[in-house]
């Protein structure tokens, strides 16, 4: 199974147990060796006890190379050494140059070196070797031997058969294991009942999603989950927020296209009837014909900017942009309309940078100013300023016409309200007003008026952050 598709529970699981486990292993193999380190200790400090037992009993006659020592060591007296029958013991005493003095000849003469700090107070060396076929611990006792008739140093050497040692050292293993094992096993029977309990509330929250309607994409209450949960539910929260509103606006678009195409197109084919009939002169019947053809191809495009703009505020990628460079252009696109209305045009920007889709703004700046001009009187005049005030990119379009009223500013920015319903689809300012909500800014329409209060014209004025340096 890969680790990406297994449950949480087992990850918790896994991630507390395995280096428990690791911890418990080298933990019980450090403790073994300890243990048995001070049972070989113990069993050698009785080879020691033996090797004086039997080098108390030694007895020489002559002084240093000419001494002759003599040994009469019964092998009972060895037996109190010997635990249980499980465990057989060996010596031989010799002199200093392997001669053999007592015991058993064909236990090997000890060649070895003392240990510079021995671990006794006795000139003694331990070490493993084999005495007929069978392993056995070896201690070599150097042991001064000194009487009336002479003085002398005798080798004595114990050997014992490891059965002892064995068994201890597997009951030693085999008690540290099943407490190891035991503890191991209480910890992972608390530490399965705790992540059961503490994933819980992920369980729960999983359920209540599962059981959610298709179409339910209310907020997720879930006040009892962990707080390490409250970031995860945030964001489903905010995502099922997102898709609420992609589909209001789509039932929305859907809603007013068919809706506001309806009326043009039976226009349309009224039009095309009376025609065919012959109602009207053939030129006036296509000039007619022509204009509704006009007025339902800038619906259906104001309709899909509409929607173009929900689709960018959900994916945005914006870049900084410099708004005066952007207004300059789309001022340069409709000066035929400027010039055909003989207007009186002037550009103040001062380079300004947003941070914003280069078609947000294009948009933007296209339908402020196309909604001057339309409503500017011929000859009038039009204003365009860009700049930055207050920490904010700044931009208003006056133009020189009525202006309008209070009431109808109110309900000016809703989709489809047109203040010259002959002359526009009321979609323009609506697009406006989306296009700066999703950049985060604000817009504002505001009749300007001279001192005796009379109205000049309307400023469409609006307000965007400015971009990060």
């Amino acid at each position: 199974m890969k680790l990406h598709r297994t449950s949480l529970r087992f990850r918790l699981l896994l991630g507390l147990l395995a280096p428990l486990t690791l911890f418990i292993v080298i933990n019980s193999v450090s403790v073994y060796r300890q243990a048995l380190a001070a049972a070989t200790t113990a069993y050698d400090r009785t080879l020691l006890a033996s090797a004086k037992t039997i080098g108390e009993q030694l007895d020489v006659d002559g002084f240093d190379e000419a001494a002759i020592l003599r040994a009469t060591v019964p092998y009972s007296a060895l037996e109190a050494f010997e635990a249980d029958n499980q465990s057989r013991m060996f010596y031989r005493v010799s002199t200093r140059e392997g001669e053999m003095v007592s015991g058993f000849a064909e236990l090997p003469f000890w060649r070895g070196q003392l240990p510079p700090r021995p671990p006794y107070a006795a000139l003694v060396d331990f070490y493993d070797a084999r005495f007929r076929d069978r392993p056995v611990r070896m201690a070599v006792l150097l042991q001064p031997v000194a009487s009336d008739r002479g003085r002398g140093m005798a080798v004595v050497q114990v050997a014992e058969t490891l059965e002892l040692r064995e068994t201890l050292a597997r009951r030693l293993l085999v008690d540290m294991l099943w407490r190891q094992l035991l503890l191991l096993a209480v910890v992972a029977g608390a530490t399965v009942l705790v992540v059961q309990r503490a994933t819980r509330p992920v369980r729960a929250l999983g359920q209540a999603i599962e059981e959610r309607a298709a179409d339910d994409l209310s907020p997720i209450h879930a006040d009892d989950v962990p707080r390490e949960l409250a970031p995860l539910v945030d964001a489903m929260t905010a995502v099922m927020g997102r898709l609420q509103r992609l589909l209001d606006h789509q039932k929305r678009f859907v809603r007013d296209a068919a809706h506001q195409l309806r009326t043009p197109l039976a226009v349309l084919k009224t039009q095309v009837q009376s025609a065919q009939r012959g109602d009207a002169p053939p030129a006036l019947a296509l000039a007619e014909i022509g204009d509704t053809v006009q007025r339902a191809t800038l619906l259906a495009n104001q309709m899909l900017s509409l929607a173009k703009v929900e689709q960018l505020r959900q994916q945005p990628e914006f870049e900084p942009l410099d708004l005066a460079a952007l207004v300059r252009e789309v001022a340069l696109d409709l000066s035929p309309l400027i010039a055909d209305k003989l207007l009186d045009f002037s550009l103040e920007a001062a380079p300004v940078q947003v941070r914003a889709h280069r078609w947000m703004l294009q948009e933007l700046a296209r339908n402020l100013l196309h909604n001057a001009i339309k409503h500017s009187p011929v000859q009038g005049t039009l204003q365009v300023r860009v700049a930055a005030r207050d920490g904010q990119a700044w931009c208003s379009v006056g133009d020189a016409g009525p202006g309008i009223s209070a009431e109808l500013r109110q309900r000016l920015f809703a989709p489809f309200a047109a203040g010259d319903v002959a002359r526009g689809s009321g979609l323009g300012l609506a697009i406006c007003r989306e296009i700066v909500l999703a950049l985060g800014g604000r817009i504002a329409l505001d009749n300007r008026s001279a001192s005796d209060g009379r109205v000049l014209g309307l400023d469409a004025v609006v307000w965007l952050p400015l971009a990060p340096r």
